[in-house]
């Protein structure tokens, strides 16, 4: 009886198995990261972002743009931005969208 399982469960095995590998090259095709030069271009562009600079609680200044949300972004120039700590600032520069850290060209009072 147990073999008879078998061979009626292989053949859909089988059709699983090839089915998935002829979707998977559509899949892959989908999930695959846009050519070097496109990727970087967009995150290499100067962003504006608008907020509050404070003192986060691991030490590091970060820049809070929706308080009632609590979102914000660190920031990498930590002398810069002390110098504005509790200020609504305009914070020009370019944001790595992993880190969620703005690589700061500039700061100015809003």
């Amino acid at each position: 009886m147990k073999r008879n399982r078998i061979w009626a469960v292989a053949p859909l095995s089988l059709g699983l198995a090839l089915g998935t590998l002829s979707f998977n090259p559509l899949l892959r095709a989908q999930s695959q990261t846009p050519p070097a030069g496109q990727g970087q271009e967009d995150q290499q562009k100067s962003q504006t972002f608008v907020g509050k600079v404070i003192k986060a609680r691991d030490g590091r200044y970060a820049l809070v743009t929706d308080e009632q949300a609590g979102k914000g972004v660190y920031l990498d120039d930590q002398e810069k931005a002390k110098g504005f700590e509790g200020k609504n600032v305009k914070v020009t520069g370019v944001l790595e969208v992993a880190k969620n850290l703005v690589h700061v060209s500039d700061i100015q009072l809003a």
